[in-house]
């Protein structure tokens, strides 16, 4: 697959399954597309857990493709297989003009991690400037032992933490329904919107 000049590539990477990569994955996508971007979403994983949410997605909510050769959208959100590396992690990466890496709290999910980041860190690209990364914890609680294992984790690895999103229900809804967070009511998901601020901001500045 060739990046066209103009297209945006936005990997969301981490090489131990059950980590959120997809929830951030859709969840980017629906964001994007609510604010009149296109956008097309790559679902790399074995399980096609996005590819479904696609197939359940109505057409009256903000259009978002399943992408295509030749196709050029404004961004590319790209959910990666599990236990990505070698050479397909390094042709995803030529790929990539964002990545961001979702880390669950677990000693599992913190430990397989921890050589994935080492690795990104010594990307040519990503010393460069050339490709921007950052970290997401995902289903993070502070009040429990294993999120705060996670947040000392995180901050100690030298990358932006753009956000720290809740174990959710909102999630789970809204994915049943190929929806994401940003085609709900807002006042229904507004703690959880919160959470995704830094996330956007960050985006946007990406984005404008």
């Amino acid at each position: 697959m060739n990046k066209p000049a103009l297209m945006r590539t936005l990997l969301v990477a981490n090489p131990k399954g059950g980590s959120g990569k997809t929830t951030l994955a859709v969840n980017l996508a629906g964001y994007l597309a609510s604010q009149g971007h296109d956008v097309a979403l790559m679902d790399m994983d074995r399980q096609g857990s996005a590819k479904l949410w696609l197939d359940l997605r109505e057409l009256s909510l903000p259009r978002i493709e399943r992408y295509q050769e030749k196709t050029s959208p404004d961004w590319l959100v790209i959910d990666s297989p599990a236990g990505v590396h070698g050479k397909m992690l390094e042709r995803l990466l030529k790929l990539a003009s964002h990545i961001l890496v979702p880390i669950a709290p677990s000693p599992f999910d913190i430990a397989a991690s921890q050589d994935f980041l080492a690795a990104l860190t010594e990307e040519k690209a990503i010393r460069k400037g050339r490709v921007t990364v950052g970290v997401v914890g995902m289903r993070f609680d502070p009040r429990t032992r294993m999120g705060l294992a996670l947040q000392d984790f995180i901050r100690q690895q030298g990358l932006p933490v753009l956000a720290w999103l809740r174990h959710a229900q909102n999630y789970v809804n809204a994915a049943s329904e190929g929806k994401s967070l940003f085609d709900l009511p807002p006042g229904h998901v507004k703690r959880d919107l919160e959470q995704w601020e830094p996330l956007i901001q960050w985006l946007n500045q990406e984005t404008f």
